[in-house]
């Protein structure tokens, strides 16, 4: 199992993997067939950025069994999706801010995001695993009351894309079997999410094959999977932390 991450240091934008607090500097392509370099850094002295920088972010709705229950509503028959704005990507460690435009509600949730590592159209779901590069931790920010604002458009992209909503890191662990893996979000220290990877409706595999269908899939895109019981509102000057064992911790605060 490898964590890859990008960051910044002395000015200069780089890619590694990440044992512990020290980074393995690579140079190359993160997704085809990186080198070492053999130069190694502490983790305190870089500034973290994404750990891809995705074409897209397809974020899906209604693909966890226990939520749809709760919400009364029915078993989709196929992924149901929307995008955020590239725009929108932030990393861990970062202020996650509110629009000066809007003053409601402004929630988490907490999510396994898929990271694409090769190119992918119209693969069936056996062929999917291998265009599955690792995952990542993700916050689906979501600005509540816009997404209704207009009784004849739900307003699903403008809702999840304002700058700072796309919240996703701080790693990409590859090596991992998703279907082992627990999803926990907290509020202020407060455990508010706890779900498992199992209880998703559209297994990764499935959900790459099906989403290949509909579009290309380029390296280092991210497929968020949906959330699950527990989602809430938070308020300035609260921490919420997305944790994934075997990837990590996902930490921002929001203001």
């Amino acid at each position: 199992m490898s964590h890859w991450l990008r960051f910044e240091h002395a000015g200069q934008i780089h890619f590694g993997t990440l044992e512990k607090t020290a980074i393995t500097v690579y140079e190359g392509d993160m997704f085809n067939n990186p080198t070492s370099t053999a130069e190694t850094l502490s983790l305190d002295a870089v500034k973290l950025l994404t750990p891809t920088v995705p074409s897209k972010m397809i974020a899906m709705w209604n693909n966890f069994h226990a939520l749809a229950e709760k919400m009364g509503i029915d078993i989709p028959p196929e992924p149901l999706y929307l995008f955020k704005a590239p725009s929108s990507f932030l990393a861990g460690g970062e202020i996650i801010r509110r629009p000066k435009s809007y003053e409601g509600k402004v929630a988490f949730e907490g999510e396994l995001g898929i990271v694409i590592g090769k190119r992918c159209k119209e693969a069936s779901e056996a062929e999917a695993v291998d265009f599955i590069f690792g995952y990542t931790c993700i916050n689906d920010v979501t600005a509540v009351e816009i997404l209704n604002k207009d009784k004849s458009f739900a307003q699903w992209c403008r809702a999840k894309s304002y700058d700072t909503f796309g919240v996703f890191g701080p790693v990409v662990a590859t090596g991992l079997n998703p279907y082992e893996l627990l999803i926990k979000t907290h509020l202020d220290g407060q455990e508010r999410q706890n779900f498992p990877v199992s209880d998703m409706i559209f297994q990764p595999a499935l959900l790459v094959s099906l989403l290949s269908q509909d579009m290309t899939l380029f390296p280092g895109d991210v497929i968020a999977c949906g959330t699950s019981v527990g989602v809430g509102s938070m308020k300035p000057g609260s921490r919420i932390e997305v944790t994934i064992e075997g990837i990590g911790t996902l930490s921002n605060i929001f203001e």
